[in-house]
């Protein structure tokens, strides 16, 4: 009997252990989170485009309709990060972490960027698990911000 209620001892404290005492059921609810405060995104990776444009004027259009529809991404939460990379020898331009799970809704997003819809660049979309909390950085990046694109 003692050994009985020993082991069920354990496994309750076990049990309880695992719980996370900070947790916050609405908040998981809200950001779509699962039992590990974790959720699907898409992950794209841009890379340079078969398309390169030598006219200024046009290349400034195409860039400026890419920074609005990023903006355009962010504003209606489909958007979780973006940004350049350094140079490298991949031909790798920049990456997007976009708030869907599927490639065909990450696909249909992209299709909305002037500079991948004129190839200037192509995109590798990969579905990556991440901390449902991902979102939230935006907000504390509009303070820090001081110059916008």
């Amino acid at each position: 009997m003692k050994t009985t209620l020993l082991i069920l001892s354990l496994f309750v404290s076990f049990i309880l252990a695992a719980q996370n005492p900070k947790y916050d059921s609405g908040l998981a609810k809200e950001l779509g989170a699962d039992e590990y405060g974790m959720k699907m995104y898409s992950f794209v990776i841009l890379k340079t485009g078969p398309n390169q444009i030598e006219d200024k004027d046009s290349s400034a259009v195409l860039m400026r309709g890419h920074l609005d529809n990023i903006s355009r991404l962010a504003e209606n939460d489909l958007l979780t990060v973006a940004g350049p990379f350094g140079p490298n020898n991949l031909q790798y331009r920049g990456l997007f972490i976009l708030n869907v799970a599927t490639t065909e809704e990450a696909k249909e997003l992209l299709s909305t960027d002037p500079a991948i819809a004129a190839g200037v660049f192509e995109t590798e979309i990969i579905p990556w698990y991440g901390s449902a909390a991902l979102p939230t950085y935006l907000d504390n990046h509009e303070k820090i911000e001081k110059t916008r694109p």
